[in-house]
């Protein structure tokens, strides 16, 4: 691809195709990636998919927003026609399947959610794999995008899809009330619930802590402590969330939002979490740093200029945050095109491109871009060295990687809920929900 081709753009409906270009060199679909000229159309004359029409799903996402416009200087560079669909997540996630399933040729190229869908489309044979494209030019520099974000979209050893939107966990805090009560940040679990507990003034209408309650979206957030603390969800295949590493994250977590979390927290996902957080009302708060404006943006926020970022409070295993592609582009196995679908993916998801869709504020997975001060200028500044940090030492996943993802995360937010609820003995609760997260994993073996 043209090097001085680069694209971002907004969400437009239907189509943004123009420039057909002439010739009709319509590559088979079984063919190589390593046959074609994927990444050469810096020529007129030099457009192996000339007069191919690539149909794009997305979602309604400010990538999408920060794509589409530009994707005429493709179909100019290249001869390619895109057809781009847009919706809501959950149509979304709908649409493809019921397409997937009907053995459907299009989309060619698709957006979807890794960690919530990718086993499902890619156990099913849904998904081309990407491995061997990704080779093909070595200008594109693979190994550029984050280890931890390719971890998200590798299924069984195979690259599922490639990553364009990228979250870790995060601590946010006052600033002004830790240097009102004389606290410094908090850089371990152990600080923070101490802090929590020294600021949390409920006859004030003040909280100490607030996170994500509600049963499965809680569990994405869960995550970051849990690795902290040295356990996981799965381990060599087997459920490990009955650990002493898993339970102490859990209570941990549950203890937070119990003792000093506001009112109603078993019914807040993060929508409601960074509302109490946004409106003065809370100390600190752990979620993705992707959802930052929630909490700075003047017209959401009453405390913006008063909000600080540290890293993930660190456990008996360091600070190891998620840091997870929340999105990503992949090619359907029964498209008619893939060569030019992948195509159409490494233009979008070059060195160039990035860097533009990033400066929208969309974080993406390209260490070089990171690096670059150009793709940082609208986040802010105290929050970049920790992203970057948090590249660094992330985990590739937040919730169990099975197939039935939302029977696993109800399995172990339930955990959570019973210590935010009070029940003493959350290892009893702990052996349960591992053994129904087991019988999970043995129903997805099986298949």
């Amino acid at each position: 691809m043209n090097k001085k081709l680069i694209g971002t753009g907004t969400a437009i409906l239907v189509t943004a195709s123009i420039l057909a270009g002439c010739g009709g060199n319509n590559t088979p679909a079984d063919s190589s990636p390593a046959n074609t000229t994927s990444g050469s159309a810096s020529a007129v004359s030099d457009k192996p998919f000339a007069g191919q029409t690539v149909t794009l799903v997305t979602a309604n996402h400010p990538w999408t927003e920060a794509i589409t416009p530009l994707l005429p200087e493709f179909e100019a560079a290249t001869g390619i026609k895109v057809k781009v669909e847009n919706y809501f997540e959950d149509q979304l996630t709908q649409k493809l399947t019921v397409q997937f399933t009907a053995g459907s040729e299009t989309p060619d190229v698709f957006m979807y959610r890794p960690l919530q869908d990718g086993r499902l489309f890619f156990k099913n044979g849904w998904v081309a794999p990407l491995d061997d494209y990704t080779k093909v030019d070595a200008d594109y520099d693979f190994a550029d995008i984050s280890a931890s974000a390719v971890n998200t979209t590798t299924i069984d050893g195979k690259l599922a899809g490639i990553p364009i939107i990228t979250e870790r966990g995060v601590l946010y805090y006052r600033k002004d009330l830790l240097e009102q009560a004389g606290i410094s940040v908090p850089k371990t679990l152990d600080e923070l619930v101490a802090a929590a507990k020294k600021l949390n003034d409920p006859d004030s209408e003040m909280y100490g802590f607030v996170a994500r309650g509600q049963r499965s979206p809680l569990v994405t957030q869960l995550a970051s402590y849990i690795f902290s603390e040295g356990g996981d969800y799965i381990t060599d295949g087997k459920a490990s969330i009955n650990t002493p590493e898993a339970v102490k994250a859990m209570t941990t977590y549950g203890t937070l939002l119990k003792d000093y979390g506001p009112p109603g927290v078993l019914n807040m996902s993060w929508p409601q979490a960074f509302g109490a957080f946004a409106q003065g009302k809370v100390a600190f708060l752990t979620d993705a740093d992707s959802l930052y404006t929630n909490a700075i943006d003047p017209e959401k926020s009453k405390i913006g200029d008063k909000v600080g970022f540290a890293l993930f409070p660190a456990g008996a295993a360091g600070s190891k945050p998620v840091n997870v592609t929340a999105w990503a582009l992949s090619i359907n196995e029964r498209s008619k095109n893939k060569e030019a679908a992948w195509e159409l993916i490494q233009w979008a998801t070059n060195k160039e491109n990035v860097l533009k869709t990033q400066q929208k504020g969309n974080p993406g997975a390209r260490t070089s871009v990171w690096d670059n001060p150009d793709a940082t200028k609208t986040f802010p500044e105290e929050l970049v060295p920790i992203i970057k940090q948090s590249i660094a030492n992330g985990v590739g996943h937040d919730r169990p990687l099975v197939v039935a993802v939302g029977e696993a995360r109800d399995a172990v937010g339930e955990v959570v809920m019973k210590v935010i609820t009070g029940d003493k003995d959350v290892q009893a609760a702990a052996d349960k929900a591992n053994a129904n997260l087991q019988a999970i994993i043995d129903r997805d073996n099986k298949k």
